[in-house]
């Protein structure tokens, strides 16, 4: 599987602006991010929401040495959110070790056949719940969460979470679905 590509809008610190606001605005594209390298990507519904937030995200972070230690150069969250969205979530868990990806317009989500209606829940388009082993620009291995469907009545969790993708490299057992 090749990844798709996709321009992102982000809000990059710049250390030569002054202000309570010291962000520019900056255009990052997949090969940017994952054309070389060994990368863990992960997607979920929306910042600040609860499983994210309680799990997925500090794991992936407090995980980080031992994901590095398996050979990954970079853990990434993406979400169909805004950047300023997406640092805001980064900053409030105190996030050092992923670094977070905004895709604002789902371009990306809707290339990876992850971008799902999730009105039931008011939150509009978002994306699906996976996970990705990426390889110099190719997917590796694909995580994706069971029941995939639009106006999911659940949130589906446990495929994509650190510890079984921890597995995965590891060579021992993990879920596939």
């Amino acid at each position: 599987m090749i990844l798709p590509h996709a321009i992102f809008k982000v809000r990059e610190r710049d250390d030569n602006i002054e202000g309570d606001n010291p962000f520019k605005w900056v255009e990052r594209s997949t090969d940017y991010y994952f054309g070389k390298g060994k990368h863990i990507l992960f997607s979920l519904p929306g910042a600040f929401t609860p499983t994210c937030s309680t799990y997925q995200l500090p794991d992936f972070n407090r995980l980080y040495d031992q994901f590095k230690n398996e050979g990954i150069d970079n853990i990434y969250c993406i979400s169909v959110n805004d950047s300023f969205v997406m640092n805001a979530w980064a900053k409030h868990h105190n996030i050092q070790n992923v670094k977070v990806i905004p895709d604002g317009n789902a371009e990306f989500t809707s290339g990876m056949g992850m971008l799902v209606d999730k009105s039931n829940l008011g939150f509009s388009k978002r994306s699906w719940r996976y996970a990705v082993v990426i390889s110099a620009g190719s997917v590796e291995k694909v995580f994706e969460e069971p029941g995939k469907e639009d106006n999911c009545p659940g949130d589906p969790y446990g495929v994509t979470s650190p510890q079984n993708i921890l597995s995965y490299l590891k060579g021992e057992d993990y879920k596939e679905k």
